[in-house]
């Protein structure tokens, strides 16, 4: 790697260990194989090793033809030039947020109402909404409302699941 990034060599066949770390501004065109394989995240780091200097540069993604829908949809997303924001947020309609407090890192957290990535921007709105109202209640009715919780949904509540 360090010879390529000093230019003693032209290509570099390396695993997905240039992934993070390597600043090679002279690097203008990444292939990567099995492009179906990969998240979006990480392909997004990937494409992210080219393009640095000042030439132009490509980003090939190559997959099998026989590749799931949701591989499919992955790839089509790469194809449209956005920054690791929108790419983050494809990523988790596709594959969840997982837990947030949890081990899972994918999957649809089981929300009791609401879907996180649907309903996220409503789900904000009610988040502030109800801080508000709570910061104009007294200690004992916000006790009260936590009792009421715990009755109603069998287990007691956390700081990060009221507030």
């Amino acid at each position: 790697m360090a010879r390529f990034k000093n230019r003693g060599i032209d290509i570099l066949v390396c695993t997905t260990v240039i992934e993070v770390g390597v600043d090679a501004p002279n690097a203008t065109i990444i292939v990567i194989e099995h492009a179906e394989r990969f998240g979006l995240s990480q392909l997004h780091q990937l494409r992210g090793r080219v393009g640095r200097g000042i030439s132009p540069s490509k980003c090939l993604l190559v997959s099998s033809a026989k590749r799931t829908d949701l591989a499919t949809r992955r790839l089509k997303v790469m194809e449209e030039p956005g920054d690791g924001f929108q790419i983050a947020e494809e990523d988790m309609r596709l594959r969840g947020p997982g837990e947030m407090f949890g081990v899972r890192q994918s999957g649809i957290p089981e929300f009791r109402i609401g879907d996180i990535v649907r309903d996220g921007d409503i789900m904000t709105l009610a988040r502030r909404v109800g801080e508000e109202v709570i910061r104009q209640l007294p200690d004992a009715e916000i006790a009260k409302i936590k009792a009421l919780a715990v009755r109603r949904w069998g287990r007691p509540m956390h700081l990060s699941d009221i507030a």
